[in-house]
């Protein structure tokens, strides 16, 4: 993510002529920004988080995933095929699904 705001901001600036100060402080406020998250080891970060979900377990072999109940607070609808044994992840927002098969 840092990366491609990076090199976007990269693009913007050579394309618009700015100086290369201006640049230098954006790139150090995004360096400052990563080390202070990265410094507080109390916080789990959103992939720990997420990783704690159980896959949820669905009938069908297509689930359709939104990300959350609200529409508002989800992302785009992601139809995600559950044909393999393992569980299935949401590109969006990491949740995983597995086929729950009744024998």
């Amino acid at each position: 993510m840092a990366s491609s705001v990076l090199r976007n901001l990269m693009r913007f600036s050579s394309s618009r002529n700015t100086s290369a100060r201006s640049f230098c402080l954006v790139t150090s406020q995004i360096s400052n920004h990563t080390a202070k998250w990265m410094q507080d080891t109390s916080k789990k970060s959103p992939m720990e988080l997420i990783n704690e979900v159980p896959p949820i377990k669905v009938e069908g072999r297509i689930v359709a995933c939104e990300g959350d109940i609200n529409p508002a607070l989800g992302h785009p609808i992601e139809f995600i095929c559950l044909d393999l044994p393992e569980p299935a992840v949401c590109k969006y927002c990491g949740l995983r699904y597995v086929q729950d098969h009744h024998h």
